[in-house]
């Protein structure tokens, strides 16, 4: 028994340190986490047959510009928060009781339902499915239910033995992790039905996250010169910049001589300061998240403002912009800075945009562009190593 519990114990924290992940790369100890967790990563990037759980179903750097996308979006952090109250609160109640000694916990929500902290923590665990959404954390997520199901049942085991006929009661007056009314009708009785049940949930979560991510795919700012460069906005009104720059920026000298014959490009079309463009490719210390001291903030706006994280660059980028000199010693006019980073994209045949994102694709940095929009002038140009700021750690492609 101790054994068993001791998996499912394991399964558990290889969960919320997976889902977490994104809370530990932007904190001091993501070179310690990357250590381990990094060769995972790739060792499924490897594969083609587990590429897929390396990747991302919705998205994480770009601004959403669908209503869905947005709902969904923040529809991760309420989730998150929510159940992370409820289950402290939970918490608090079962502590209360043991220090006073007063057995069993059957007030509150345990009133209706025998294991509210074990929905609280699913609740909370689906919405970092989605404030971070690997695949791989989904598929974690169904495994973590299904471990919590196989907790509830042992501790249920051991209440029978404690507290016998008062238990049995209580079990026949309230739910295991909905209503009885509702948990009756709904819960599978057969080992058949039951099977059913967890192939479906299965099949139901994935198809879901796969749908999300062809629709993300659909509903992504893109601009394409109809040749061999595709670019992507980070913020949504950056469309109509692309769509009237975007062509004469590639005929500029710099750019088009470090433009390959016969490759396919991604290009990301960002504000110059955006502040996760680490995760596209390694453009300087400053955006290797890690190794700044606002980690707290971070997390709070990533969590509490979900997308003002992602605005927090364009905003700070007009004073900045101002002051930062052209090559020629003009001033770039209105602060219209876009920093535009050139992605080649291997080991798929592009023959439509889906192809760009496909899950297959290795999408390498090459290099980086500052232009000032208003004047289509390059106000810097950098080589890129081909890598991000967190070196080879597969990162977000939305």
């Amino acid at each position: 028994m101790n054994t068993k519990k001791t998996l499912l114990s394991s399964a558990l924290v290889l969960y919320f340190v997976i889902a977490f992940e994104v809370l530990i790369m932007i904190s001091p100890f993501a070179g310690f986490f990357y250590s381990v967790m990094n060769p995972v990563l790739l060792k499924l990037a490897a594969s083609s047959s587990t590429r897929w759980l390396s990747a991302f179903y919705l998205p994480h750097m770009v601004l959403p510009q669908d209503g869905l996308l947005q709902a969904i979006r923040v529809l991760g952090s309420v989730l998150f928060v929510a159940g992370m109250a409820v289950f402290f609160v939970c918490a608090a109640q079962i502590y209360t009781a043991k220090f006073t000694k007063k057995g069993a916990v059957l007030g509150g929500l345990y009133a209706y339902i025998r294991h509210p902290q074990y929905v609280a923590l699913g609740v909370a665990g689906l919405g970092l499915s989605i404030l971070w959404p690997r695949f791989l954390t989904i598929v974690l997520w169904l495994a973590m239910a299904f471990v919590y199901y196989a907790l509830a049942k042992d501790e249920e085991r051991r209440m029978l033995n404690a507290h016998g006929a008062t238990y049995r009661t209580y079990i026949d007056k309230t739910g295991m992790f909905l209503p009885a009314r509702l948990e009756k009708r709904i819960a599978p009785t057969s080992m058949l039905m039951k099977a059913v049940f967890v192939i479906g949930c299965i099949a139901v979560t994935l198809g879901c996250a796969a749908l999300l991510r062809m629709y993300t795919i659909n509903r992504l700012t893109l601009w394409n010169n109809g040749k061999n460069v595709s670019a992507v906005a980070i913020l949504p009104e950056d469309g109509f910049k692309m769509e009237h720059r975007m062509a004469e920026i590639l005929a500029l000298p710099p750019v088009k001589e470090r433009l390959q014959a016969g490759k396919q490009y991604l290009v990301y079309f960002i504000p110059r300061d955006y502040i996760m463009q680490g995760m596209i490719a390694d453009t300087g210390g400053d955006w290797k998240l890690y190794k700044q001291h606002h980690t707290i903030a971070m997390i709070s706006d990533w969590v509490f403002h979900p997308f003002r994280h992602l605005r927090e660059g364009h905003h700070a980028m007009h004073h900045e912009g101002m002051q930062m000199q052209h090559q020629n010693g003009t001033t770039p006019s209105d602060g219209l800075v876009r920093r535009l980073i050139f992605l080649s994209i291997e080991d798929v045949n592009v023959n439509n945009t889906a192809d760009l994102f496909s899950i297959n694709a290795l999408r390498v940095p090459q290099f980086m562009v500052d232009v000032d929009i208003h004047n289509a002038a390059i106000l810097d140009v950098k080589e890129l190593n081909h890598g991000s700021g967190w070196g080879t750690v597969p990162t977000p492609t939305f």
